[in-house]
């Protein structure tokens, strides 16, 4: 039995790892019709919207009103300022890079995570060291060109990567203290709200151009919010966080293949290179974790 559920929550964290990489392809085609402004305001708060049936069949009795309500509020305020940024970034340099490098390079935030703890005098084991270095091997194949300066779009969602780990940080300082259900919809809605601020700043807000971008708007709000968030929680009952962070990390190679599919992204042997060493890097960080939690 333990074997079957074992199973069951790799199969389901390769599905969210299949959903969470084809939705950069999502993010691109989105952009077609809003700006990333639009599609990030749109996207966020249908993400919320579709926890909402969770949060209800999951109520946690520990979250009152009263002061524990503004606690929530206020640090899920303060997550959602880190994921907008993190989100902004990486909307903006797909309009400038592949699907497939931004996926990559964003992953790239299970590797700044433990770097960001030597701050706090944490020190990152010998896998994250070698991580590292493969990494920015893999970031020299797929985002530096012949002279010898970086892709700019990649260069934004290397900036996504580091905001995406803070976040991370800081949703790991918070999910002990509040139901996890409850601060990401918080923090959806907050990342919602200032990305529509910026569109009303940046943009012009047409509902035509919204409802033509429907579908992948659904998508990246829905399912890689909504569906995958899900999936992740039910899996993560039953898998260590390491594995499940390896499994996970394999949303990248779902974002490759879905740009080739889908958006006749152009995959060389430079790419494959780059995106191998930056995967290999993403694994290596998580396998003193992995020895921890066996």
């Amino acid at each position: 039995m333990s074997q079957l559920k074992t199973f069951k929550a790799d199969a389901l964290l390769l599905l969210t790892a299949a959903i969470w990489g084809f939705a950069f392809v999502a993010q691109r085609a989105g952009m077609d019709h809003v700006g990333p402004y639009t599609y990030n305001a749109v996207r966020f708060g249908l993400g919320g919207l579709s926890l909402m049936p969770l949060l209800l069949f999951k109520q946690n009795k520990r979250i009152n009103q009263g002061k524990a309500g503004f606690r929530i509020l206020y640090f899920g305020a303060l997550a959602g300022l880190a994921l907008f940024l993190g989100s902004t970034f990486q909307q903006l340099g797909l309009v400038h890079t592949t699907a497939g490098n931004a996926g990559f390079i964003t992953g790239l935030y299970v590797i700044i995570v433990p770097l960001l703890g030597l701050f706090k005098k944490v020190k990152a084991s010998g896998g994250v060291w070698v991580g590292a270095l493969l990494a920015v091997a893999g970031m020299y194949f797929l985002s530096i060109n012949e002279g010898f300066t970086i892709n700019f779009g990649d260069l934004l969602v290397l900036i996504c990567a580091f905001f995406f780990a803070v976040h991370v940080i800081i949703v790991g300082w918070l999910s002990p203290m509040f139901n996890a259900i409850r601060l990401s919809i918080i923090q959806f809605f907050v990342t919602s709200l200032l990305s529509f601020i910026a569109a009303l700043i940046y943009e012009e807000i047409l509902w035509q151009d919204i409802l033509n971008a429907a579908i992948p708007i659904i998508y990246g709000g829905v399912f890689s919010a909504g569906v995958a968030y899900t999936l992740q929680v039910v899996a993560q009952k039953d898998a260590p966080s390491a594995h499940a962070a390896i499994i996970l990390s394999l949303e990248s190679v779902f974002a490759v293949f879905g740009g080739w599919l889908l958006l006749n992204e152009v995959v060389t042997i430079r790419t494959l290179i780059g995106s191998g060493l930056m995967l290999t890097g993403m694994m290596a960080a998580q396998i003193q974790r992995l020895k921890t939690e066996k």
